[in-house]
């Protein structure tokens, strides 16, 4: 795989808790980026506020920055902010998002300098995917340049009306940019969350995309991974998740023929 968005329209219908049951569950090794210009909330939900805020996004943009975008320090400064998730494995990290959205105007001009830089971990010596977090798309400061990179751009929505409506003009507004810079909509697809009255089949001739993921309405599991708690990839929400992962690779494999990725020649470590 290499780099997928999770964005959603309206409300909240649960992009973060997608995002985290697919980096606990899937094979690969995987960074959960929180890109969301609302903010991020892992730390102070799943973590419980128990590893410092000092990490994360905007201490990787303030170094950027700082040393006017050398490549190495960027590489450096990223392994440094990462939190990992299920230590000491180094397998699922968490690039921590923004504990103030009125900074989120400081990271508009970085956003396809991380859009590259995080396609191009697929690379590494390991390798990684990784799951960006863009929040709701109708923020001011949407981070266009990640689905524009993104090998899958995935919206999450509810199978319900409000939900499903609200996706219709999200998604026109996504269809737009990705004709415009990528003239395809072939990463294009959708994750269902919860209960609802609507199937899957239903939902993707509505929105014209096809669904790659439905996640279960499992109350237990989300609140483990909104407030912290044991995850068990035995859990109804997880197993699902798991499912999803040789889906959304086929979606990938998909895009990539017809949208075909420009070689990364330069190899990306996880510095130590």
């Amino acid at each position: 795989m290499a780099l997928i968005a999770l964005a959603s329209a309206k409300g909240s219908p649960g992009v973060t808790t997608a995002g985290l049951a697919f980096t606990f569950s899937w094979a690969a090794r995987t960074v959960l980026a929180e890109c969301d210009p609302s903010g991020g909330s892992v730390l102070a939900g799943y973590l419980q506020g128990q590893i410092e805020g000092g990490r994360g996004l905007m201490p990787l943009a303030v170094a950027d920055l700082r040393h006017s975008g050398a490549n190495d320090r960027l590489e450096s400064e990223f392994w440094a902010q990462l939190v990992d998730l299920a230590p000491p494995a180094r397998q699922r990290l968490l690039l921590a998002g923004l504990t103030d959205p009125a900074q989120s105007g400081t990271l508009a001009p970085l956003w396809n300098r991380f859009a590259g830089f995080f396609a191009q971990l697929e690379f590494g010596d390991p390798p990684f995917d990784v799951i960006v977090d863009c929040g709701r798309l109708a923020a001011p400061a949407t981070p266009w340049p990640l689905l524009w990179a993104a090998d899958a751009v995935l919206l999450v929505v509810r199978p319900t009306l409000p939900s499903v409506s609200a996706a219709v003009p999200t998604l026109s507004a996504i269809r737009a940019q990705l004709n415009e810079r990528t003239a395809s909509l072939s990463s294009l697809g959708l994750v269902l969350t919860g209960a609802g009255p609507y199937s899957a089949s239903e939902v993707s001739g509505q929105l014209g995309a096809p669904v790659v993921a439905t996640l279960p309405d499992d109350r237990r599991t989300a609140d483990v991974l909104g407030f912290g708690g044991d995850v068990r990839l035995s859990r109804p929400l997880l197993r699902a998740a798991a499912g999803a992962e040789g889906r959304v690779r086929a979606l990938i494999a998909d895009h990539r023929e017809q949208v075909p990725r420009r070689a990364v020649r330069r190899a990306v470590g996880t510095g130590g």
